[in-house]
C-alpha cells in the first residue's frame, strides 16, 4: 500500500517577491551592524581578559576566570533576557529602562559573552608564541608591555585570525536570538511578515538565503585576512577571493 506524502505548499515566487523587501534589507543590515559592533567589543574584552588570566596576580586573574567560567557556561538567550528585562528590574528606574533599548541590549550582551570566548582564543594565540621571544626583547631593553605589542601579539595573531573569523559567522546567527528581546532584525523582520501572509516557508527561506550570503562573503573576507597573515612560505595560498581579484586586475589592463 502506498503511503501518501503530502504535497508540498511552497511558493518560489513568494520568495523572491519579498528577497528584496525592505523590511528584509533593513533587518540584515541590523543584523550586520549589530555582529560587527559586538564582534569588536568582545575582542577588546577578550584581550583584556586574556591578559589579565595570564597575570600571576590574583586579583587579576580570579576575575578574569570567573568572567570566562560564567559567560561561557550560561547560554545566551539567558543573558540577552537578563539585560534587558532583569537589569530595569533590579534597578526600578525609570531612565536606566529607558536607555536600556533592544538594540543597545543586543550589542552589549552579544559583545559581552563572545569576550568569554575570545578570551581563550587570544590566551591560546598568545602562549603559541615562544617564550623565549619575551625574553629577547626583554634583553634588547623593551618592557613587558612594549615586548608584548609589538612583538607577542603580531605573531600570535597567525592563530587569533582564523577561529575569530568563525566566531564572527557565529556571531551573525547567534545575533537572531535577539529577536527574543524585540530588535527587529533578519529573523524577526522575516516573522514579522510572515506573521501577516503565513508565508512561513517562504519567509524562512528569505532569512535562510541572506544568512548564506553574509555568512560565505565575510568567509571569504577570513581567507583573504588568513592568506595574507601567513607567513614563512615561499608562496601565499591563494584564495577565492584573491583569484577574483587578479583576474579582474588582469581583465581591466587588457582593456587599456
Amino acid at each position: 500500500m502506498p503511503i501518501p506524502f503530502p504535497s508540498l505548499d511552497f511558493d518560489p515566487g513568494i520568495v523572491w517577491k519579498f528577497l528584496f523587501n525592505s523590511l528584509i534589507l533593513e533587518g540584515a543590515q541590523r543584523t550586520i551592524v549589530v555582529a560587527l559592533i559586538a564582534q569588536v567589543l568582545g575582542m577588546v574584552l577578550g584581550l583584556v581578559s586574556a591578559l589579565m588570566r595570564m597575570s600571576k596576580n590574583p586579583l587579576l586573574s580570579v576575575p578574569a576566570n570567573l568572567y570566562v567560567w560564567f559567560f561561557r557556561g550560561t547560554p545566551l538567550l539567558i543573558q540577552l533576557l537578563f539585560w534587558y528585562n532583569g537589569v530595569p528590574q533590579l534597578f526600578d528606574n525609570p531612565d536606566i529602562t529607558r536607555e536600556l533599548t533592544s538594540f543597545r541590549v543586543a550589542i552589549f550582551a552579544l559583545g559581552v559573552n563572545e569576550g568569554a570566548y575570545m578570551t581563550e582564543i587570544v590566551r591560546a594565540g598568545i602562549e603559541s608564541v615562544e617564550a623565549g621571544q619575551m625574553d629577547a626583547a626583554k634583553s634588547l631593553g623593551m618592557t613587558s608591555r612594549m615586548a608584548m605589542w609589538r612583538i607577542i601579539l603580531p605573531q600570535a595573531l597567525r592563530v587569533i585570525v582564523p577561529p575569530t573569523g568563525n566566531e564572527f559567522i557565529g556571531m551573525l546567527k547567534n545575533s537572531s536570538l535577539a529577536f527574543a528581546i524585540g530588535l527587529v532584525e533578519l529573523l524577526n523582520a522575516s516573522k514579522l511578515i510572515y506573521a501577516e501572509n503565513f508565508k512561513i516557508l517562504e519567509l524562512l527561506a528569505v532569512a535562510s538565503i541572506w544568512y548564506l550570503v553574509m555568512t560565505t562573503a565575510f568567509s571569504l573576507v577570513q581567507a583573504e585576512l588568513e592568506a595574507r597573515l601567513a607567513v614563512g612560505l615561499r608562496e601565499r595560498p591563494q584564495t577565492i577571493f584573491g583569484r577574483m581579484t587578479e583576474a579582474f586586475g588582469t581583465a581591466r589592463s587588457r582593456l587599456r
